[in-house]
């Protein structure tokens, strides 16, 4: 009895530990409102962190789809519980009025390595010596990248609200492109379509994207168009002192952007776990182009991007499994 008494004992202790973490949880009886742009492609790092926050007990709400400023101003106001796409230095003007670091939490980085820029087809590169995105200040060149017939070059932009807009439109300015190039603004997916169309009928393409995203998996940088340098680093706002210069020299307009979780602040201090959680997670970019990717090829109903999610999961169990455990050491 002397040797099997602190076996039962050791025994009744496991068993009561596991009934107390499954049934005090510490998300327990609290609902998580999720925020993510229109951008469809920012479902598959958005659902991770509701998979991992339901892990901890949190009742997770399927996410709002909503634009960017908007996002942060109802997310400062406590309608919102976290965005996962929070880009800097993008979204600084945006993130700093809305309320700052005074209304928002936001600890570790998420993804890494977020590129952004101008891009042309490589035939029409090659062809012309195009390399800088000032040669579009001599008509003749800017003449090639014209699809309306108005005589100047039509860059394919982005949507208004998401950031990027302001550094373009700034740019366009600042590098005296505005007497030869359009920034064309508006739905985005619907210009890069016709930007593809453009592109398969053999016509020149000027565009501006970012990485992650699926664009550069199917018009390849190198291979099918190549980035366009600019004449010196000018961004607007926050983002004014930043040097866009590359450590080789090399200055494509845009500096190299973080991702971050960023959540309301008043609730991730009552909220220990999660706000342990949203510092720990960090997802490869590289996973993201290849869900993307998978998008794009067709994979893109709610079912297929669940199905992404939890496969990452899978695969990464025991990654996933680390970050669930460290945030429920903070909650004790």
């Amino acid at each position: 009895m002397r040797k099997t008494a602190p076996l039962l004992a050791a025994g009744f202790a496991t068993f009561a530990i596991a009934q107390v973490s499954a049934a005090d949880l510490p998300g327990k009886g609290i609902t998580v409102k999720p925020a993510q742009s229109t951008i469809a492609e920012e479902g598959f790092q958005t659902l991770l962190v509701s998979r991992a926050l339901e892990k901890l007990g949190y009742n997770v709400e399927k996410p709002s789809e909503i634009d960017y400023n908007v996002a942060y101003t109802s997310m400062a106001a406590g309608d919102v519980t976290f965005m996962a796409t929070n880009w800097q230095p993008l979204h600084d003007d945006m993130y700093n009025a809305a309320g700052g670091n005074r209304k928002f939490y936001r600890e570790g980085t998420y993804v890494s390595g977020a590129a952004q820029g101008y891009l042309i087809d490589k035939k029409t590169a090659e062809q012309y010596h195009i390399t800088h995105i000032e040669q579009l200040k001599d008509p003749n060149i800017a003449r090639l990248f014209d699809s309306n017939g108005d005589g100047k070059a039509d860059m394919t932009g982005c949507t208004p609200g998401w950031g990027c807009e302001a550094v373009i439109n700034h740019q366009n300015q600042a590098f005296g492109l505005s007497n030869t190039v359009t920034a064309n603004m508006g739905n985005y997916p619907a210009m890069v379509a016709d930007t593809l169309a453009r592109f398969k009928q053999g016509k020149p393409v000027l565009y501006y994207t970012w990485t992650p995203y699926w664009l550069s998996d199917v018009l390849k940088p190198g291979r099918d168009v190549v980035w366009l340098q600019v004449p010196f680093s000018s961004l607007p706002g926050a983002q004014s002192h930043v040097d866009t210069t590359l450590p080789n020299g090399a200055n494509y307009g845009f500096p190299v952007n973080s991702m971050h979780i960023v959540a309301n602040k008043a609730w991730a201090e009552q909220n220990p776990a999660a706000a342990k959680l949203f510092a720990e997670m960090k997802l490869p970019i590289k996973d993201i182009n290849a869900e993307n990717a998978a998008m794009h090829a067709g994979q893109a109903s709610e079912a297929d991007i669940n199905r992404h999610v939890d496969g990452w999961i899978k695969a990464h169990q025991q990654q996933f499994d680390g970050w669930v455990k460290a945030a429920l050491a903070a909650a004790r």
